[in-house]
């Protein structure tokens, strides 16, 4: 019996250990994600600003009911639409990084999926729950939390919280440059918030490492092909020349 529990822990514990790595990284993502969206969706108006640093790193308090960095789907049905997609995403992302986990992947692969899964996570909570949680935000007090009257919004149509604003370049398009000639210009000129940032990272290091991630089962069947003895053909038994022929 201690032998089949011993074996038992053996082959469950690396499969227990990954998933409470990913666990752990989602629940920092997360809680780093919504701290700061409450806190500044609590402390600032609409547009409101904080130079962190100089004019580059700029807290910009805005919300858009989109995707990531600004990017939205018009009007209320487009809100609904982007929110259950959303679901659906995190869904298989979610399953998608349990299976990895079961398989033994690496680790920096569990990396990738938990920061994609938690990013994803992070703007769902914004979408579903924050237009019940919070009053409105406008440009002459802050929203106040769980307040009295209710929500601005019902269920999948709250709006996200962005902040992040990094202004790095700043100037304009010469008179001659095609479409934008003598428009200004801003680099980088969205909004976007830690769960924007860490889908952003995620993806990049899924970019960057993919021969290491995905290449190694190619190379793995090509080593094989190549370690597979090549088959040499049976010599041929020589005839007895007293033999008579066969009639």
């Amino acid at each position: 019996m201690k032998h089949t529990e011993a074996g038992l822990f053996a082959y469950f514990w690396p499969v227990k250990k990954h998933a409470l790595l990913t666990l752990a990284l989602v629940f920092i993502v997360l809680l780093f994600d919504q701290a700061l969206k409450i806190y500044v969706k609590t402390h600032f108006r609409l547009g409101e600003e904080y130079h962190v640093s100089g004019d580059w790193f700029i807290i910009h308090f805005t919300e858009n009911p989109g995707m990531a960095f600004g990017l939205e789907l018009g009007g209320d049905w487009g809100k609904m639409a982007l929110s259950i997609f959303r679901l659906l995403a995190v869904t298989a992302i979610g399953y998608a990084g349990w299976l990895q986990i079961k398989k033994g992947t690496s680790r920096l692969m569990l990396v990738c999926i938990a920061l994609i899964f938690a990013g994803a996570l992070g703007n769902i909570i914004d979408s579903c729950f924050y237009g019940m949680m919070f009053s409105e935000s406008d440009y002459f007090e802050a929203a106040k939390f769980m307040p009295a009257e209710g929500g601005y919004a019902g269920f999948l149509h709250g709006r996200v919280v962005d902040m992040f604003y990094f202004p790095v370049i700043e100037g304009h398009f010469p008179g001659w440059f095609p479409f934008w000639g003598g428009e200004e210009f801003i680099f980088f000129r969205p909004v976007f918030n830690v769960a924007d940032a860490s889908i952003s990272v995620g993806v990049i290091l899924l970019i960057i490492f993919q021969k290491r991630l995905f290449g190694k089962k190619k190379e793995t069947k090509e080593e094989k092909a190549e370690e597979k003895p090549a088959e040499t053909p049976a010599p041929e038994t020589p005839q007895d020349p007293t033999a008579e022929p066969a009639q």
